[in-house]
């Protein structure tokens, strides 16, 4: 596993820092502007779902496959083959960011208890603020590439990070879709699962497979 280089990092995590306050101040001060954009494109969703009832269909299967709970799994696969390489501070990194990073959402629900959109297609539990699914998504899917794109070839993790980044989209998409989170809530779920992320980084410091040279 090894670490982004520290500007680019540090410039995307500002970015991330400041999404998420926006979006948070926002959504606790109820501006109008946000929620004109929130709700603009959940009513265009829900519309869309009134015409073409399989619209809904295909979103939920999307949550649920593409969502937090196979990343958990693959996490702690994942773990399991880093604890095997001898990198146990990776272990440690997927082991936060998968199964554990749905404890992250549950704080920061708490701390904003926003209600869901009244206008729900299929049932959520649980608060709005952050997208819970966004946040764990987003988490495990860079741990995961972090460990695994070294491992593989240039092409290859060119692929893998593509699929990646469209698996991680995809998930917001289909949350705003079902209309069970403002788009705000995944913004704010992006955000702090980015951040999330770098912490543990930073607090495990895991280093490059064994065995795998330096470039």
């Amino acid at each position: 596993m090894t670490r982004p280089r520290t500007v680019p990092m540090l410039c995307v995590a500002l970015v991330a820092a400041i999404v998420y306050a926006v979006m948070w101040v926002g959504c606790c001060q109820h501006w109008n502007w946000l929620q004109r954009c929130d709700w603009s494109l959940l009513d265009a969703a829900r519309d869309l779902a009134v015409q073409h009832p399989v619209w809904v269909r295909f979103w939920d299967a999307v949550s649920l496959v593409l969502g937090p709970v196979p990343l958990r799994l693959a996490g702690l696969v994942a773990a399991v083959t880093a604890l095997v390489m001898r990198n146990p501070r990776a272990a440690l990194v997927l082991v936060a960011c998968a199964p554990l990073s749905g404890l992250v959402t549950l704080a920061a629900k708490a701390l904003v208890d926003r209600p869901r959109p009244e206008t729900m297609l299929v049932v959520a539990d649980s608060s709005s603020f952050p997208s819970g699914h966004a946040l764990e998504v987003t988490a495990a899917t860079l741990a995961l590439l972090a460990f695994l794109v070294p491992l593989m070839g240039r092409a290859l993790g060119r692929a893998a990070i593509a699929v990646a980044a469209l698996n991680v989209l995809s998930v917001g998409i289909a949350r705003v879709s079902l209309n069970v989170h403002y788009p705000s809530d995944v913004l704010a779920g992006w955000s702090l699962g980015y951040l999330y992320f770098l912490l543990c980084l930073l607090v495990f410091r895991p280093g490059r497979p064994a065995g795998r040279a330096h470039a």
